[in-house]
């Protein structure tokens, strides 16, 4: 169709224009007015009319001069240059036509000269996996992605081949690149080396060698797990038809070839192992504990060029650490706070430097992350950091972060992988925390192979296990170094004074060389004893409260410290276990004064200094009015609720030795090396969040570690209060010299692992779980061998015939195996009952089968009353030639015929035996009783096994039960009637009946098979049972091998179910746009994504939006109820509606929390304070809305900033714009003043 030319508008034309009504699809003619005046108001589309062309003028105004976020904290410089590179901007339209190069399948080689090596010509070489890219590869041949990515990578990327994962096949083995060739240790050697005139002569002259002493070659092919080399060259004569030789890498050195082994030899159970050796191997251990027992004399003639020097002499477990570290090992070093693990991780830094490569060090808390970016700046200039709101040069060489960055990095295959040489964790007993223990897990699992690991931690009893498990899921050596010295030791006291005459009780309870003085504790009791009024010691006193009141609190307060000063043994750390009772100390010293006048001048300067670049009123904050008082009298608090500058001032004051007194919880000890003179325990019980308890070992030697400083004090002072009264001293002795909390797993499944292990075809959540350290129990190797060996045993067991009469043989073997463990169900049944103990009861006759005796009545004399093992003595009926009561004979006749219920009665002159019998022994109670005398028969039958009385008469008590117990058997000799356990025992559990009425048609249907009625029966059924028992172990360990018996795979696939109803991965486990929303979320993900799918944040403007995310940062609960808009209210029922959804779905595809609990998680309490903050009310103001302490706050809205950033990311792959900008919005409304000051530690 030809194009109409319509003519410019003339003076004629109506001016007439349509509009779009709404969204209705209506249009409205609207008449423009003439030329010049203002259009008419077009507002009925919602958000006035689309913007046509905003001028670039306008658009550079406000985002560069009116934005603050865009306004940086750090550098201006570089801020502004990058203004100018924007505004200079050149509009070029053909970038748009933007199409990526294909990679080149080839490039150029270059020919050199030998002897010169002068230039003579390039050669095209066809290049390999050129097309490997971050989307498709696990390989870090892959080319690396745009720079934007490089630091956090991208959640399309794959990550890094995780180290240990790769379980090669033998075609990849036998395949090799072209890097790769055989050599030939015989002929065509070369014999000059290059630069060389003359060389070495190979050829063998024919001359006689004397055999050497010791063949190296033999002594290789001992060990199991180095396969032959002259097999292989065998192997590979024979045209390479066998594949059994597995080709071995060159190495420099024999360590290497054994190293080898799980990598390969593993992974091909049976097939490399042909030529092994029947002799069972030692289990591989990948830990391998370093003696530092001895001094490190040659330590500088080992390394004559270390890449760090340190002012003082090293200790020896850190010069041991060093030599790992040269070497290139993985390290554990296991010691005491303040015993100096730092300098492992200073000398690893160091060495990255050194060779060009980077280290991350990961610290479970920010601000410990803060406190060590300034620490290693300080020595080492390149240093960055990355937290969840701060990024500091992170093209450093030297990264500092938070174990959760970098497992997002480790996920989205950060580039920054690429150049890692060392990951330090510290602090990682931390793994033990409930809440975020698995992310350290996941993070040692998915690093890759060429990173090295150093781990530190407190002391823990189980440092080798745990080491162990790293070193067989990385398949490398872990080498532990634990010391148990501390540089400076303690002194524990226990301190009852609470007046000025009293004030000198101190008691010495455990001395610095860790003796334990009873007599000291006795001296405390003694001395509170005293205190206690005349009545009361007379009449005993009412049981003393744990609790005491405020004033006498600041009695015991304020008589200590007057002590201690006096001695000199400030600074003091008083760890008070509730933030309450930490704020309330402190106050009521207001009598105390503990600094000088030039201190006061020097907190004074430092405090004004710090606060200067936060805005006036939030200086007036009255935290920060109180805190300045508090710190010029030397006195601090530190705790949760302080805001994160205040906690930084006082960590600096007290550091600088200023703060003399700091009241502070559990949390100052984690990390922040922070030494005093002395700790005060202001108690030794503690609120874990479901009720009290005593401090555990773990906890107490953490806190009390932080008495006495390096250099400074000889030992280190550590007093308990006994306000109260004394703590029991059982308690005392636990805590100061019990075993610290041992490392244990907390992995779970989380919904972000899953999905993004599922991204990646390579790498099954199933490796993740089998290689978590809950899973350490499963030794694979040694099952694995183990099955190749029942495997062989298998193939030589005779086949049992199965024709004729035997046909049925098999089923029988089935339900005898049944009916054996449905008889031992019963009978555990039945001992574990009142009743079923009542009727086994002295005198008793039961039936007895065991290896010795079939089906013998026997009578109960005596019943031990051990619970866990019990025995029931018994007189047994028996031949005269089964006396002995360690039978032998027992094992090698046919096995008893369980369908046979006829009693045993004695061929020949009966006899008897007395026996321990096990409960399994018993297997029926029958409904008689004989009266018997139990001692007499015992004495008589033990004094007649001695060899002078053998030959003696039984006594009159034996012969007549004996007798009795003949005519018993006698009279009923086709079978005796059993007490039924449903019926006379009244045992009405389910499973009992269930498993009685089985019992019964088991019994019956025996007598229908027919093998039982051939001659060979006995041996064919014998050679059955050894042919199924083996069969029966192997099944086991294939079980246990296999995926099926991971403990959490049930908990995996009902996950799998909830992902797959709401639509986050399909049916063939793909994960769908839901579940790459998720990905970027990473903590609540399901909520999250379901509210974004459904629009929840739309109808909500920026601040309401942060004010309800709230709710997925803060967990505490509160008094306060909140006031808050309609629209917000809407919004939280919403966001309930959409978690209740998801907890009950949860519940249905079975996973074990209620929707109530997960409903619960979300707490609304903060909603009105991030809302007012949003819209700008300062914060003296918002801290008087809540109950919710300043630092909580502070702390709760700068996690909701990343939660926000996070819900941007993921606007933004949906392609919702409009939510993107909403994010930013609010996260600019709430990143201000206070609560977003940057850390002291950063400048």
């Amino acid at each position: 169709m030809d194009r109409i030319n319509v003519p410019p508008p003339g003076p004629m034309d109506l001016p007439l224009s349509l509009l779009e009504m709404g969204c209705s699809g209506r249009f409205e003619l609207i008449t423009h007015p003439s030329p010049g005046l203002p259009f008419p108001p077009q507002t009925t589309l919602p958000n006035g009319l689309p913007p046509t062309s905003l001028s670039l003028e306008a658009e550079v105004k406000k985002q560069f001069l009116q934005d603050p976020g865009w306004l940086p904290l750090h550098d201006t410089d570089f801020a502004f240059q990058r203004f100018l590179k924007v505004t200079n901007r050149k509009v070029n339209v053909d970038s748009l036509l933007n199409c990526t190069s294909s990679s080149l399948n080839s490039g150029l080689s270059v020919i050199r000269d030998p002897t010169t090596g002068m230039l003579l010509d390039f050669t095209e070489v066809s290049l390999e996996n050129t097309g490997l890219s971050a989307k498709n590869s696990l390989s870090l041949q892959r080319k690396p992605g745009p720079p934007s990515e490089s630091l956090r990578g991208s959640n399309t990327n794959y990550p890094f081949l995780p180290g240990g994962m790769e379980e090669l096949t033998l075609d990849q083995i036998k395949t090799k690149s072209e890097l790769e060739q055989d050599i030939d240790f015989e002929n065509d050697l070369l014999q000059v080396p290059p630069g060389f005139k003359a060389g070495m002569d190979f050829t063998d002259r024919g001359t006689k060698v004397a055999k050497p002493e010791v063949n190296l070659m033999s002594l290789l092919s001992t060990s199991d797990d180095v396969i032959d080399l002259e097999a292989e060259a065998e192997a590979k004569e024979e045209s390479q038809g066998h594949e059994e030789a597995v080709k071995l890498p060159r190495t420099n050195s024999l360590e290497d070839l054994g190293i080898q082994d799980a990598s390969s030899s593993s992974s091909q159970s049976g097939k490399g192992k042909s030529n092994q050796s029947e002799k069972p191997e030692e289990t591989k251990k990948w830990a391998i504990p370093v003696d530092i027992s001895s001094p490190c004399a040659d330590f500088h003639k080992r390394i004559p060029h270390p890449a760090f020097k340190w002012p003082f002499e090293l200790d020896v477990f850190q010069k041991q650490a060093i030599l790992r570290l040269e070497a290139h090992d993985s390290v554990f070093v296991a010691a005491h706070t303040s015993a100096g693990k730092t300098v492992v991780a200073e000398y690893a830094i160091a060495l990255s430097q050194k060779h060009m490569t980077r280290t991350i060090y990961t610290s479970p808390i920010k601000a410990l992350s803060n406190q060590k970016f300034r620490d290693f700046k300080t020595t080492f200039g390149d240093v960055g950091l990355l937290t969840g709101d701060v990024q500091l040069s992170p093209e450093s060489s030297c990264l500092i972060m938070t174990t959760e960055i970098l497992r997002s990095m480790l996920y989205n295959g950060s580039e920054v992988i690429r150049d890692l040489e060392w990951v330090i964790f510290d602090e990682v007993h931390y793994i033990n925390d409930a809440e975020r223990g698995v992310v350290w897990e996941e993070v040692l699992i998915m690093l890759p192979d060429h990173v090295s690991i150093i781990l530190l931690s407190a002391t823990v009893p189980n440092a080798l296990e745990f080491s162990e498990w790293i070193g067989r899921i990385k398949k490398k050596h872990i080498y532990v170094i634990s010391t148990l010295k501390r540089p400076v030791p303690l002194e524990h006291y226990l301190y009852t004074g609470n007046n000025t005459k009293t004030q000198k009780e101190m008691f010495l309870l455990l001395d610095a060389t860790g003796n334990f003085l009873t007599k000291g504790y006795y001296a405390a009791v003694d001395a509170k004893k005293e205190r206690t009024s005349k009545y009361a010691q007379s009449f005993g006193t009412k049981t003393p409260s744990q609790n005491t009141t405020a004033s006498q609190d600041r009695a015991v307060w304020l008589t200590l410290l007057h002590f201690l000063t006096q001695r000199q043994q400030t600074p003091v750390v008083a760890f008070t276990f509730s933030r309450t009772r930490c704020d309330d100390n402190a106050r009521s010293l207001d009598s105390m004064d503990m600094t000088t006048s030039i201190e006061k001048a020097e907190i004074h300067s430092f405090f004004q200094k710090s606060l200067s670049r936060l805005r006036g009123g939030d200086r007036q904050l009255p935290q920060i009015v109180l805190m300045r008082d508090l710190l010029k009298r030397g006195v601090a608090v530190h705790h949760s609720g302080i805001l994160p500058i205040l906690k930084e001032v006082i960590e600096m004051l007290f550091s600088r030795g200023l703060v003399k007194v700091l009241f502070a919880t559990e949390t100052f000890a984690m990390g922040v090396n922070m030494p005093a003179r002395t700790v005060v325990f202001d108690s030794i019980r503690k609120h874990d969040g479901s009720g009290f308890r005593n401090l555990l070992p773990g906890e107490y030697i953490q806190m009390a570690g932080r008495a006495g400083r390096r250099g400074l004090d000889a030992t280190g002072t550590v007093i308990i209060l006994c306000k109260a009264g004394v703590h029991e001293m059982s308690e005392l002795h636990v805590m100061m010299l019990g075993k610290p909390t041992t490392l244990h797993s907390q992995f779970r499944l989380t919904y972000t692992m899953i999905l993004n292990l599922l991204r990646v075809e390579a790498l099954h959540v199933t490796d993740m779980m089998r290689r978590s350290f809950s899973e350490n129990h499963r030794d694979t190797q040694a099952h694995e061998k183990r099955i190749s060996h029942l495997k062989e045993i298998l193939s030589t067991l005779p086949v049992a015939a199965s024709e004729g009469q035997l046909s049925d043989l098999l089923p029988y073997y089935h339900t005898v195996t049944e009916l054996r463990t449905t008889r031992e169900i019963l009978q555990r049944a039945i001992l574990e009952s009142v009743n079923g103990l009542k009727a086994l009861s002295v005198g008793r006759v039961v039936v007895v089968n065991n290896k010795q005796h079939v089906n013998s009545l026997g009578v109960i004399l005596q019943v031990s009353s051990d619970a866990v093992n019990r025995t029931f003595t018994t007189l047994i009926l028996c031949d005269k030639a089964n006396e002995e009561a360690e039978g032998n004979g027992g094992d090698s006749r046919a096995p008893p015929h369980l369908y046979n219920t006829a009693l045993f009665i004695p061929e020949g002159p009966c006899s008897h035996t007395v026996q321990k019998l096990k409960p399994e022994d018993i297997t029926g109670i029958t409904l008689k009783t004989l009266k018997v005398i139990p001692d007499r028969i015992i004495d008589n039958y033990h004094k007649r096994q001695q060899p002078r009385f053998r030959t003696e008469p039984p006594g009159q008590a034996i012969s007549t039960a004996t007798q009795e117990l003949l005519r018993l058997a006698e009279a009923n000799a086709g079978g005796i009637v059993t007490l039924d356990p449903v019926n006379d025992l009244q045992l009405k559990n389910v499973d009992v009946v269930e498993a009685s009425m089985r019992l019964r048609v088991l019994q019956d249907s025996l007598r229908e098979f027919s093998c039982i009625h051939s001659p060979t029966f006995a041996e064919q059924f014998a050679k059955v049972q050894e042919r199924m028992s083996v069969q029966e172990e192997l099944d086991k360990l294939l079980f246990l091998v296999s995926d099926q018996s991971l403990s959490l795979l049930p908990e995996y696939h009902q996950r799998i179910k909830v992902l797959q109803s709401l639509q986050y991965v399909d049916s063939g486990g793909a994960v769908q746009l839901k579940g790459r929303v998720a990905c970027q979320i990473s903590s609540h993900e399901l909520l999250l994504t379901e509210l974004l799918f459904e629009n929840a944040l739309s109808p909500l403007a920026p601040e309401e939006s942060a004010a309800l995310l709230s709710c997925l940062v803060f967990t505490q609960n509160t008094q306060v109820e909140p006031h808050i808009t309609n629209t917000l209210q809407e919004g939280i029922d919403r966001v309930l509606s959409v978690a209740q959804r998801i907890g009950e779905l949860q519940r249905d595809c079975g996973l074990p929390q209620t929707a109530e609990e997960f409903v619960g998680q979300f707490k609304f309490g903060l909603t009105e304070v991030v809302y007012c903050w949003a819209r700008g009310m300062p914060f003296a103001e918002i801290a008087q809305l809540t109950d919710v302490q300043e630092g909580t706050v502070v702390r709760c809205i700068q996690r909701l900033d990343e939660v926000l950033k996070e819900v941007r990311q993921a606007a933004r792959i949906v392609g919702d714009s409009v939510l993107g900008s909403k994010m930013e919005k609010a996260s600019l409304a709430i990143r201000r003043d206070i609560v977003f000051t940057a850390s002291l530690y950063t400048h």
